[in-house]
């Protein structure tokens, strides 16, 4: 049985595992969770211009890579939450393992020297996400996605940790910065999982714009894809340093952080 305030929708009853907070096609016949699909586009928009802008510079491909991953990441989960179908909720929770390992070796390879590839990294990066990818497909345990999911994040942490400690201190602020976006969302999303029925008690006594606020869901999706943002710049920023070249974080109209990548000073 639907929970209550979910209504029938245009992609019919959901298939997907998974069901989050947000009531069911509230806002719009189309869209089965209308917030939880738009939130999305912060992983879609600013990862596109990041793409773009890294191909400008010349940087080496792999980043590229990392940006497309997160626009991939954002694409599958407005699927997902436009339809709430199990075939679209793959294309928002695979996407995430992929990506992550993307992240791991960029982070990982920041400190060798430019046009080298690390086969064994590599060969147990693409392992780790086929084994995922298979035997979450058999079993359609959303607790395994997440384990592996978390994992990947941890090694993540580790590495970032180290190197605004260790390597590049004056990083610490944009390290840190991603890190606490990142676990902000975290938490509103146990948040959200936690207090559902309160939270959607709530609402029905809140105008629904005010009442949109409280779509934790949707926050997570607003402050993991900033905090996932963030984490490229930190590695593009440390890897960038490394190759000597000029890096510089600018925000565009005030607010949104871009990397700028001069190339080296010429002797």
């Amino acid at each position: 049985m639907a929970p209550a305030g979910d209504r029938e929708g245009y992609w019919g009853p959901p298939t997907s595992t998974l069901e989050w907070c947000e009531e069911n096609y509230a806002v719009s016949y189309y869209i089965a969770e209308f917030w939880n699909t738009v939130s999305n586009l912060i992983f879609i928009l600013p990862p596109i211009y990041g793409a773009i802008q890294t191909y400008k510079d010349g940087l080496e491909k792999r980043y590229l890579a990392a940006y497309l991953c997160l626009t991939a990441v954002g694409l599958g989960s407005w699927c997902f939450h436009m339809t709430l179908k199990y075939e679209m909720q793959l294309l928002d929770e695979l996407p995430m393992i992929y990506s992550c390992c993307v992240f791991v070796y960029c982070l990982y390879e920041c400190f060798k020297y430019k046009n080298t590839v690390n086969y064994a990294l590599l060969f147990l990066l693409i392992t780790y996400s086929v084994v995922v990818s298979i035997v979450y497909l058999d079993l359609k345990e959303p607790v395994f996605h997440q384990i592996m999911y978390g994992t990947l994040v941890s090694i993540i942490v580790l590495r970032s940790v180290y190197i605004v400690l260790w390597v590049y201190p004056w990083l610490r602020g944009l390290g840190y910065t991603s890190l606490t976006v990142f676990l902000m969302g975290f938490f509103l999303w146990n948040v959200d999982n936690i207090f559902c029925d309160k939270l959607r008690a709530l609402r029905e006594k809140m105008p629904p714009v005010v009442g949109a606020v409280t779509q934790f869901h949707a926050w997570w999706h607003i402050l993991t894809g900033l905090g996932s943002y963030l984490h490229i710049l930190l590695s593009l920023y440390t890897r960038t340093l490394f190759l000597k070249h000029r890096p510089k974080v600018k925000f565009v109209f005030g607010i949104w952080p871009v990397l700028l990548v001069e190339p080296p000073k010429k002797l």
